[in-house]
């Protein structure tokens, strides 16, 4: 089997103009993004502390070409509508897509909170060493649902990604994840929107 792609957007709109951004993700963006064959899930989670980015939406595709299907780049890049391109006009925007690494072939579920680990500029070597530390970190706690690792497409990126049935502390054992721990530059923590 195949392991899963993804996407995973992170979003900070400005604040005069978080109410048009909610409307437009709710009402255009994940009914669009979900009608795409391919797509999974499409769930989307606001920062449980009022940080930045302020906004996060996960994408579960059955395998990362999905982004290069004809299906989703009928209502991608240039072809997104009107009010998409007004809305990331004005929004920062960060986009992350790639393959499911660890375990391969989970998806999204309802969850209370995410939490994501942002590692960057790893590169093939600091796989094992997230993969190892998240598992470490987040596995067998009994408010962890689920734990994975997510290889951005440009290879050097990696992201962990925890569901929980409670908050998590923000405060990371970096000593888990060995030569991957100076690539450590985001711990966010999210709820469910």
């Amino acid at each position: 089997m195949a392991n899963k792609g993804f996407l995973l957007v992170f979003m900070h709109p400005p604040p005069a103009f978080e109410e048009e951004f909610n409307a437009w993700y709710d009402s255009e963006h994940i009914p669009e993004r979900l009608s795409v064959p391919g797509v999974l899930t499409g769930l989307r989670y606001t920062h449980a502390a009022g940080g930045v980015p302020r906004y996060l939406a996960m994408y579960d595709l059955e395998h990362a070409s999905v982004m290069d299907s004809p299906a989703y780049l009928r209502v991608a890049h240039e072809n997104s509508s009107p009010w998409t391109r007004r809305v990331t006009a004005r929004a920062r925007v960060q986009r992350f897509a790639g393959e499911q690494v660890y375990p391969g072939h989970v998806v999204t579920g309802p969850t209370a909170r995410v939490q994501v680990l942002r590692f960057r500029g790893l590169g093939k070597d600091g796989i094992d060493a997230v993969i190892a530390g998240m598992r470490s970190s987040y596995e067998g706690r009994p408010e962890v649902r689920q734990v994975r690792v997510l290889l951005h497409d440009n290879g050097t990126d990696v992201l962990g990604f925890v569901e929980a049935r409670a908050p998590l502390p923000d405060q990371v054992e970096l000593a888990a994840f060995g030569i991957a721990a100076d690539a450590l530059d985001l711990v966010g923590s999210y709820a469910a929107f």
